[in-house]
């Protein structure tokens, strides 16, 4: 026998809508009577446990629920359990699907889809498991943009607010934040700030550089080609690195 497949497939359903769950269990027994529903789980905690106990060798996992996830919950699978991701969010089970998970479901179950579905995760259980961890990357929401910063200034700790600051700079450890009063520093890495900040209106220029859009006066390139941003109402120039300079293709 394949280690990749059992005599009988073992299957488990997470899912935190019991209607759904039920509807969902029910087409599996008449499309896959040969499988056993070994459980079906309400959150993500239940299914983890649930998982840990039965070790299924499919899982269909609703990617919202309580407590963990379903991304989070694939996660601790990792290359045991084939995943069907099950989802309201045509976006997230392309992506799914196109990072190697065996399938998706969408709400509500579409009967010949569902068969579908099943057809094709048979014809992998001969096989191992997917990794996906590309996957937990691309629909982890990113961390939104914070509307006031704490930075210190010697002993004393200030709180700004996001809209005022020009532009942030990469500074030894910390990160450094001007606004046109004063100048301080945060903990933060520049890079995880970057992440958070573009769609708040702050693009990364450089490596060492990111600066509120609505500053940029003008990006000049010099004599030897290199770009450089002036700022409205700032007298710093920012480098804008090879990398970045395709924000600024008028240039």
């Amino acid at each position: 026998m394949n280690e990749f497949m059992a005599a009988r497939p073992r299957v488990m359903i997470a899912d935190d809508e019991p209607l759904l769950r039920a509807e969902l269990a029910e087409a599996l027994r008449r499309l896959w009577p040969e499988a056993e529903l070994v459980g079906e789980a309400g959150d993500g905690y239940q299914a983890l446990r649930m998982a840990q106990e039965l070790a299924p060798d499919v899982a269909f996992l609703d990617i919202r629920m309580p407590g963990l996830s379903g991304l989070e919950l694939a996660r601790t699978f990792g290359l045991r359990t084939h995943v069907v991701f099950v989802t309201a969010f045509h976006e997230h089970a392309v992506a799914a699907f196109d990072e190697g998970a065996v399938d998706y479901v969408l709400k509500p179950a579409d009967p010949a889809r569902l068969a579908r579905c099943v057809e094709r995760v048979r014809a992998r259980l001969n096989q191992p498991p997917p990794d996906l961890t590309r996957l937990m990357a691309r629909l982890q929401p990113k961390p939104s943009a914070p509307s006031w910063l704490q930075a210190s200034v010697g002993q004393t700790i200030h709180f700004i607010d996001l809209a005022d600051v020009v532009y942030f700079s990469a500074e030894a450890k910390y990160t450094r934040v001007v606004t046109d009063k004063l100048e301080a520093h945060i903990r933060t890495p520049l890079k995880e700030l970057a992440e958070m900040l573009d769609e708040a209106g702050y693009w990364q220029v450089h490596r060492s550089h990111v600066v509120a859009v609505k500053r940029i006066a003008a990006a000049v390139r010099d004599g030897d080609g290199a770009l450089w941003l002036s700022l409205r109402g700032h007298a710093a120039r920012l480098p804008v690195s090879q990398r970045f300079q395709h924000r600024f293709k008028g240039m």
